[in-house]
């Protein structure tokens, strides 16, 4: 908004507030029993004025939701909204997943950090609180560049062109006052010369308050006009946001996919746990883990199955598939396999895949 403008809208409609008191009520209330005339704006400032209500109206909700969607808690915004009152920080606090990755990672030095489910627990806090940092920046990035602003203009522009229109009400309100008075006069003239007096002070009066309307439509019009403005500013706000959410959705994306990759690699800890032992794999085995021959391994008769891959994979060695996100695979198990992995196959090429990593299809 032009500041300019708003330093004009100040000193606009002075000499006529103090009729407002005297007239806006009786006037309002004959425009509402049908016994005064009323003084319309063009249609041009009319759709002016609805644009103006439904961006103050879409704008808040906008703003309330954005604030429940970066801080669900209810009672941490109202803090927040009573250190912002006060003007005083709001003492940093961790996200929630932050919170988890700090207690999986103390369970785990409780546990002991050398054993399967400590070991587990260890990485996947780390990478809870990684996620954490990632949210905490993404609540910061998105607070300046798009709460701050919509907040801005609900405080601050809103304000400006409420007070304006009310003040035009005011002054439409004794406009129509002086022409009903005019008006009256003039019908009193009619039968009377002594009128003529009360005439001409009515005409002067109604000249001043139509200068003094005027001269407000103006100002209330230029306000309404910043809309458009406004509009231009949210949008450039919006694109920020979304750049916000992507880069932190790809964040947590990258972390996921790198826990995966580093649980896929761990020995399967239900199987070291299991009161079963696992049956001894015959000499010369084609899935022995040191002298495994993946081009030995024959695709059984039946069994083979259809799988989506989820997430691109590198292959560890020569024995493992690499995979790309999205494409279709046929895989299968053989006898004394970890059940944490199959034999995938595309086209010539074969290895072993985590099942992790696929939808199996029917």
């Amino acid at each position: 908004m032009d500041f300019n403008v708003k330093k004009i809208a100040s000193g606009a409609g002075v000499f006529s507030r103090g009729l407002s008191s005297c007239v806006a009520v009786p006037q309002f209330t004959e425009e509402k029993l049908g016994q005064a005339e009323k003084t319309e704006l063009d249609a041009h400032f009319e759709n002016l004025m609805i644009r103006a209500d439904c961006t103050k109206l879409w704008t808040e909700k906008i703003y309330r939701q954005t604030e429940v969607l970066l801080q669900p808690n209810p009672s941490a915004r109202i803090e927040e909204f009573l250190y912002e009152k006060l003007d005083r920080k709001a003492p940093s606090r961790n996200t929630n997943a932050e919170l988890l990755g700090h207690y999986m990672q103390d369970a785990a030095k409780e546990f002991g950090p050398g054993t399967p489910y400590g070991s587990t627990l260890m990485e996947v806090g780390e990478c809870e609180r990684r996620l954490g940092a990632a949210e905490r920046d993404f609540l910061q990035t998105s607070a300046i560049s798009f709460l701050t602003p919509l907040r801005n203009f609900l405080e601050g522009d809103w304000r400006t062109i409420s007070k304006e229109r009310r003040l035009l009400e005011n002054l439409r309100l004794d406009l129509d006052s002086c022409k009903t008075r005019l008006k009256k006069a003039k019908a009193a003239e009619a039968r009377s010369a002594l009128w003529s007096e009360e005439v001409e002070k009515a005409e002067h009066e109604l000249r001043v308050a139509q200068t003094e309307f005027d001269r407000q439509a103006e100002v209330t019009r230029l306000l309404l006009e910043g809309i458009s403005s406004t509009h231009v500013n949210h949008l450039r706000c919006l694109h920020e946001f979304v750049e916000a959410q992507a880069a932190y959705y790809k964040q947590c994306d990258f972390h996921m996919k790198e826990l995966q990759k580093e649980l896929s690699r761990r020995p399967n800890a239900f199987a070291l746990s299991s009161t079963h032992p696992a049956a001894p794999e015959s000499e010369g085995s084609p899935l022995e883990t040191d002298t495994l021959k993946i081009e030995e391994v024959q695709a059984p008769a039946t069994g083979t199955r259809k799988a989506k891959v989820l997430y691109d994979y590198d292959a560890a060695d020569s024995s493992e598939l690499s995979l790309l996100a999205d494409e279709l695979i046929t895989v299968y198990t053989v006898p004394g396999m970890d059940s944490d992995w199959l034999i995938g196959e595309r086209g010539n090429q074969k290895g072993k895949v985590p099942v992790t990593y696929l939808e199996l299809l029917s």
